[in-house]
């Protein structure tokens, strides 16, 4: 039974259907793995006991000839943004100490209603601020692949963020696949950096209630696993319209994983000359010419297009999300939940409970975001930021007139180093620059490992979709998969 973490989502789902082994068994394999890999510091809040219960239920449901859902008896990890009934729910901060949710996220009620095991909790930046797992409460994740050159060679890297705790559990075997959260780059960036399949899908697409809030406009919940079939079949256990959530959109979830036919003969492929920036290292810009002849080769169309506010996304994003995120921290004030910190008095408590509980990034964007919305900064700022965004969107509208998908670049770089870059938040910043426009524009988007760097370490290539497009996204993601036969693993 060793190997039964190596199967992926799809794989342990036909052997599970075979019987060829059982819930309980495979959940105890992963279970093992985790043990075996806890410096990684993937996991925050392990749940093994609710593990193996879970898993036995699958087995008794499989026994009785029971209704079986399609995630039945597949474990995964939950990033610590989601509320879990009855688990340690943090957001990776010190000011959640404690919180253990009385009720379920919609996404992750969803996931266990199609059957799927819960392994626990992981790590991730705190409250989803950062690119490289770095700001956690808990310490940083490591990234299970290692630099290959001699200059690198023994240096942790990161795993990217802010779900680099999902990623590196789904990288190293010890999930078969984890929820993750977008706001601008959190799923795709962290499974380019591991090497393993990272979608966002439509704002919309899935609920936010029970997601521990950053940017309400922005934040959105998807899949990383380790192939697009896999992530096919998790969001279409993930996705569904949710009255509970103001921003969940009414409309049907399609098979996800039945838009794989592997033809995309016809299709056309943009190509943004804006994302060919000064500065892109050549393995980036020689992996992405690749990606484009792999998808001529298999007969799409390629269009050159043209999207002019591109340049202008990560600047308006870091007014956009911080300014929300100080609305949305403005509730941990050490009254309700979560650490609380005495002071002399109400205001004093409040002071110290949060100079205490949040860390430096979060208290810089609560800073940035306070500043924008103050008066006489609103108009320069936040309504600008906003009218940008909307030109954004406006661009990509207009591409979807000549083009079905969008080819870019994940990430400017392959992972780094942990310590790299953390006394340049610019610089950290700037990891998102490809992965950004589409957050703003609300479009579902994937990240597809496809390549390594000199170093020996996954690079990642991204398409995106127009709104609700998913079919094609994943029609498309699954043809670059084939071309690339990426199965190098840490």
């Amino acid at each position: 039974m060793a190997m039964l973490n190596e199967l992926t989502i799809a794989e342990a789902g036909a052997g599970l259907a075979a019987g060829d082994f059982t819930a309980r068994e495979l959940t105890d394999v992963y279970l093992a793995a985790m043990d075996a890999a806890t410096g990684l510091n993937a996991y925050t809040a392990p749940t093994p006991e609710r593990a193996q219960n879970m898993a036995d239920a699958s087995d008794a449901r499989r026994v009785l000839g029971d209704t079986l859902g399609p995630l039945d008896g597949i474990p995964l990890a939950v990033k610590d943004l989601f509320c879990t009934e009855g688990v340690l729910s943090t957001a990776g901060s010190h000011i959640l100490q404690g919180f253990v949710p009385p009720y379920e996220s919609t996404v992750t009620r969803n996931l266990w209603d199609a059957g799927a095991v819960m392994l626990g909790k992981v790590n991730m930046d705190e409250f989803a601020m950062g690119s490289a797992n770095i700001t956690s409460h808990y310490g940083p994740t490591i990234n299970p692949w290692k630099a290959g050159s001699a200059a690198a060679a023994g240096k942790d890297l990161v795993p990217g963020g802010s779900s680099g705790g999902s990623a590196a559990a789904v990288a190293a075997r010890i999930a078969a696949g984890a929820t993750g959260t977008d706001t601008g780059g959190s799923i795709r960036q962290p499974g380019a950096f591991c090497g393993i399949v990272g979608m966002k899908p439509t704002y919309g697409r899935c609920s936010r209630w029970g997601i521990i809030a950053f940017a309400s406009s922005l934040d959105q919940a998807g899949p990383l696993a380790r192939t697009v079939e896999d992530s096919a079949l998790m969001l279409q256990a993930m996705a569904g319209y949710d009255p509970k959530d103001s921003t969940s959109v009414e409309q049907p979830v399609p098979d996800y994983a039945a838009a794989m036919t592997g033809d995309i003969r016809g299709l056309r492929v943009g190509v943004p000359a804006e994302y060919r920036m000064d500065g892109t290292p050549p393995e980036i810009e020689a992996l992405w010419q690749q990606g484009i002849d792999w998808l001529r080769d298999a007969g799409a169309e390629i269009v050159d297009i043209s999207l002019p506010h591109t340049k202008y996304a990560l600047p308006a994003y870091y007014i956009v999300a911080p300014a929300e995120a100080s609305s949305n921290l403005a509730r941990y004030d050490g009254v309700r939940y979560g650490l609380r910190v005495e002071g002399e008095d109400l205001i004093d408590t409040y002071e110290r409970t949060r100079a205490e509980g949040f860390g430096a990034e979060v208290q810089r964007r609560i800073m940035i975001g306070t500043y924008v919305l103050s008066a006489g900064y609103y108009d320069a700022y936040y309504l600008k930021a906003q009218r940008v965004r909307t030109r954004i969107a406006d661009d990509f509208r207009d591409a979807w007139g000549i083009c079905d998908v969008i080819l870019t670049p994940t990430t400017p770089s392959a992972a780094f180093a942990i310590g790299e870059k953390m006394g340049d938040p610019i610089a950290m910043y700037l990891n998102d620059i490809f992965t950004v426009p589409a957050s703003m524009a609300g479009l579902p988007a994937i990240s597809v490992p496809a390549g390594l760097s000199g170093d020996g370490l996954p690079l990642g290539l991204h398409m995106i979709a127009p709104a609700f497009g998913e079919e094609s996204l994943f029609r498309a993601a699954g043809v670059l998969e084939t071309a690339a036969g990426f199965d190098a693993r840490p």
